[in-house]
Parts: structure tokens; sequence; C-alpha cells
């Protein structure tokens, strides 16, 4: 059993479009992940992971962006 804990750990609000998203990326083992949640309220819409902190975080917000666009917005009457 590893005793490996995540290091680096970052947290940032961050807008995909219209949508405001929290962003957490930290590295784990030698991979990095990142995590993309909706904000409000909180859920997860992705995790990514990378050999870099940059591949990690791109491959995350594009499937986040990915996401969302298809995310329909209905307006109240």
């Amino acid at each position: 059993m590893s005793n490996s804990r995540p290091e680096h750990y970052t947290w940032r609000k961050d807008r995909i479009g219209a949508w405001p998203v929290g962003v957490v990326t930290y590295s784990f083992d030698g991979t990095w992940y990142c995590e993309v949640d909706n904000f409000d309220p909180g859920a997860r819409l992705t995790r990514r992971e990378g050999a870099t902190r940059a591949e990690a975080e791109k491959a995350a917000l594009e499937r986040a962006a990915e996401l969302l666009e298809r995310t329909r917005i209905h307006e109240a009457a």
C-alpha cells in the first residue's frame, strides 16, 4: 500500500463561456490530475490526467467545454 499523498494542489474559479467553474489540479505518484466542477452546486463535470499540469488542465477544460456546450438553459416565462 502506498503512503503517497497528492502534491501541488491548486484550486481556482474560472469561466467556460457563461458558466462559472471550479478547477482543481494536483499531482499524485508522478501523474497530474485536473477536475472541473460546475461551481454551484459543485458537481464534477470531468476529471482528466496527464504527464504535466498543463496537459491535464487542457484535457479537462476541453472536455468540460464540450459538456457545457451541450447544456440547455431554460429561462422562466
